[in-house]
């Protein structure tokens, strides 16, 4: 509501409204995502507070208390995802003053930037949360990592720390990614990401509408540090995002896809793939294996960080393009409701309105036909949920001196490298 300038008694009812809630004890039997519970809750107040100019205080003493609650979590809860946590907790330390909320989340940060991986500087998915070990052996962009890299970038730019151990984390994982997970489809030759997974040495060639966030990240960060080869992957990444949607019937792009290239066409999908699916794909470069949208943002959200950055008008007509598909096949009879199947216009709907539909969707839709001006990237940090917190003006540099230089991309990986148990020191990555 401060964004799109309703600042008024609609803004104080959520004022009131939220400020009402009771924290002190959970009103629900299941378990609480740290996570989820961080990004929305946690991210929503204080955002909400830092917009309003600090004027409602109540807000971050009911984000006080929603954090208060969960650092129980380092002391035994099971915490999937402990590396999306610290935009939030060190904002929360900004304005209380007390540190120990930054040092919990960035601990957990620091522990997962140092495990050992396949792949440097590319965390397994897997975390066990007792010792803090890396569980199994499954490197993704993708849902259950995703957010990981994306705040190893934030946190410095948010913060300008002098630490340079999360951007140079952050910059080791593309590498590693331009080395070993960018894929080119046998078709169209559009670019995706895809996934490993050491148990059985195997690349699958899937992505997903979760993954779609990375060139959006990409592209941020390659401006960032002004590094031109992350930023013409970055847009080629996408690209080949946008084309899941303006390749459906409805143009709206599916939950998860897969596609061929030239290393193979093992997806590791259980059933394979139709021959309407193969027939989908000779068309357009992918299919979609799981065929639902929920709401999800990824694909706007890179969109938007292109127009922003690039100042190119195709990303508005992309936006648009976007809208209208929305306005026809998502109205519910209250709001709006994600679809079963994206490349049938008469598809069911799904009887459900996510909270990321408002804040992170409209917002990023808004903000791209809005003043670039107006909520600036260069002047705010937005958590994974698209709640924007101020930042200081930028460092000169951030990193290193001796980050590592990216290759051009290939499209077959080289031989994998052996895993250390060594901390990764991306000045000693063989190029």
């Amino acid at each position: 509501m401060m964004i799109v300038e309703m600042a008024g008694e609609l803004f104080m009812e959520a004022v009131n409204f939220a400020t009402q809630i009771d924290f002190s004890e959970s009103k629900t039997d299941d378990t609480v995502s740290v996570f989820e519970t961080t990004i929305r809750y946690l991210g929503g107040l204080l955002s909400a507070y830092e917009l309003s100019d600090q004027k409602y205080p109540a807000l971050l003493q009911k984000a006080k208390e929603v954090a208060d609650k969960m650092s129980h979590a380092w002391i035994g809860s099971n915490i999937a995802e402990a590396g999306t946590l610290i935009l939030e907790w060190s904002t929360l330390s900004k304005y209380t003053k007390n540190d120990t909320y930054r040092q919990l989340a960035e601990g957990s940060l620091r522990q997962i930037a140092s495990l050992p991986s396949p792949f440097p500087g590319m965390a397994v998915q897997g975390i066990n949360p007792v010792g803090g070990q890396g569980v199994g052996g499954y490197v993704s962009w993708g849902g259950g990592s995703d957010s990981y890299f994306e705040y190893l970038l934030k946190y410095p730019r948010l913060t300008n720390t002098d630490d340079p151990v999360f951007v140079d984390t952050w910059k080791t994982a593309i590498d590693s990614s331009i080395r070993h997970l960018l894929r080119k489809s046998t078709v169209g030759d559009h670019l995706y990401t895809c996934t490993y997974d050491a148990a059985i040495d195997k690349f699958r060639h899937i992505s997903s509408h979760l993954a779609c966030f990375h060139g959006g990240n990409w592209l941020y960060g390659g401006k960032l540090l002004n590094n031109q080869t992350i930023m013409d992957h970055a847009l080629g990444l996408i690209d080949g995002c946008w084309n899941t949607y303006e390749s459906t019937e409805t143009g709206i792009g599916p939950e998860g896809f897969a596609y061929v290239s030239s290393d193979g066409n093992y997806t590791g999908i259980n059933p394979p793939p139709t021959e309407a699916d193969l027939q989908f794909y000779t068309q357009h470069g992918f299919y979609p294996y799981a065929r639902y949208y929920i709401l999800r943002p990824e694909v706007l959200e890179s969109n938007f960080y292109a127009w922003r950055i690039t100042g190119n008008t195709k990303y508005l007509d992309r936006a648009a393009k976007a809208i209208e598909s929305f306005q026809k096949y998502l109205p519910a009879a209250v709001g709006f409701a994600g679809i079963e199947d994206i490349n049938d216009p008469a598809s069911d709907k799904i009887d459900d309105m996510e909270s990321f539909w408002f804040a992170e969707v409209l917002k990023y839709l808004y903000l791209t036909f809005d003043d670039p001006k107006h909520i600036s990237i260069d002047e705010y940090i937005f958590n994974t949920e698209a709640h924007p917190f101020k930042a200081p003006r930028g460092r000169a540099f951030y990193g290193s001196n001796a980050t590592v230089p990216l290759r051009p991309f290939k499209v077959r990986p080289g031989p994998l490298p052996e895993v250390s148990s060594n901390r990764f020191n991306p000045s000693s990555i063989p190029l």
